[in-house]
């Protein structure tokens, strides 16, 4: 039989998030753009802002670990 504290570990990493991903490419002056843009944790309403890729990947598993944890009761 399976341990069911694994098991209730996969249902909360398994839990849908949703987001609310706003991007935008901001002008910097003389031909030049920067890609900046907002995150929005549905669930939770934790707003982050970013400006490059990598840190919006590091704030959505954040996000989702932070989620998971409150699920949990941590």
């Amino acid at each position: 039989m399976p341990d069911p504290t694994t098991l209730d570990d996969l249902a909360f990493n398994t839990h849908p998030q949703l987001f609310l991903l706003r991007v935008w490419c901001e002008d910097l002056g003389q031909g030049r753009c920067e890609w900046r843009g907002r995150v929005q944790h549905i669930g939770s309403g934790e707003v982050r802002y970013f400006r490059d890729w990598l840190p919006l990947i590091a704030c959505l598993q954040e996000m989702v670990s932070d989620s998971s944890n409150r699920a949990r009761g941590i």
